[in-house]
């Protein structure tokens, strides 16, 4: 692995990769517990951008970015944009659920230690941590981002642009 300090896992380098509306694939379909203890189905979040973030409380590059996606959170609409995380790491729920109190996280976040749900992005599966994947009102992969967001800036650009997309129809 990687000499990153962090113990076994290989960041990401921020690339930005966006699927036009006539390549994107069949929805997700992911769901599961949430770090919390509560059922969650992005199939129920359909109508909305969804922004997924994959994380593990030990991934420096994904510790330091949460602040920006809880900021880009709060200058998102609610009522068209829903975030959700995926912790893959952390060794219990509570590990993760009391790293997001700590960060002001308070968007749900599905405990996957062992990755499985990932496999449901098909091609476009985040092989990093930390991975953003943007899926667009109908819960098809939009964008994919290996590796830390680039910039809030970026990430609400890319969502406003496909709420855009979705006003349009």
């Amino acid at each position: 692995m990687l000499g990153t300090g962090d113990s076994d896992y290989v960041p990401g380098e921020g690339n930005v990769t966006e699927v036009h509306a006539n390549d994107r694939g069949d929805a997700v379909e992911v769901s599961g517990e949430t770090v919390d203890g509560d059922e969650l189905d992005l199939a129920d979040l359909r109508g909305k951008v969804v922004v997924v973030n994959v994380w593990w409380s030990g991934c420096g590059p994904c510790r330091a970015e949460m602040p920006m996606l809880v900021e880009a959170e709060s200058e998102l609409p609610a009522k068209k944009v829903a975030f959700v995380g995926i912790n893959i790491r952390d060794l219990a729920p509570e590990t993760a659920a009391a790293f997001e109190r700590e960060r002001g996280v308070d968007y749900p976040s599905l405990y996957d230690p062992g990755s499985e749900t990932l496999d449901e992005f098909g091609r476009y599966r985040p092989a990093s941590m930390p991975s953003t994947v943007i899926l667009d009102d109908q819960g098809r992969v939009a964008v994919l981002i290996s590796g830390e967001v680039p910039s809030e800036t970026t990430l609400v650009t890319l969502v406003e642009d496909l709420i855009d997309e979705a006003d349009r129809g």
